[in-house]
């Protein structure tokens, strides 16, 4: 697909087929998108918890997707929990944070992850949520995600079983300066 079209036509979607399920090759293609963007001295912290098992993403809707109707919203989708190493990017190799943002680095560099792996979705025509309401503690015991890595967000896939339409976006006086 042509970029400029992944871009247009990608949509947070909230309803999924049941017909059709996200293959471990799909997944594979996603991480791989992800990795492909830039990160604080290539240091690459972005972490992912693929979840394709049906029991185990009925476990994480129903135990770890309270808010804002996630668990709903899910419905028939595979799972992908992101998460960043903390302490690595935006920090020296001795532990001191590189300027004020510290961990903020890594959840930047996640987000520009995040943003290529949803793309790249599209681009596979599969559908994504990404949920920011989620229960870290619990997906953390469900998964076995280690006390280092910060967990940033839940992100559904599936194909989708609705057509959102596109909001307005602001125009660019709204949102940029030029000096």
């Amino acid at each position: 697909m042509e970029f400029q079209k992944v871009l247009e036509t990608r949509r947070s979607v909230r309803k999924y087929d049941p017909n059709v399920s996200v293959t471990r090759e799909q997944m594979e293609e996603l991480i791989r998108a992800a990795q492909e963007a830039p990160s604080w001295k290539n240091s690459q912290t972005g972490r992912y918890y693929c979840v394709l098992s049906e029991e185990i993403v009925n476990k994480i809707r129903k135990n770890c997707l309270p808010g804002a109707r996630n668990a709903e919203k899910s419905e028939h989708a595979a799972l992908i929990v992101t998460t960043f190493v903390h302490n690595r990017a935006g920090f020296q190799t001795d532990g001191t944070p590189d300027n004020e943002l510290g961990n903020g680095w890594g959840c930047y560099d996640l987000g520009l992850q995040n943003a290529n792996l949803i793309l790249k979705a599209t681009d596979l025509g599969l559908s994504t949520l990404i949920m920011g309401l989620r229960e870290a503690d619990k997906l953390r015991e469900i998964l076995s995600i280690p006390e280092t890595e910060t967990i940033a967000a839940v992100i559904a896939v599936g194909k989708a079983a609705e057509e959102p339409t596109r909001k307005p976006r602001k125009e660019i006086s709204e949102i940029a300066k030029f000096f």
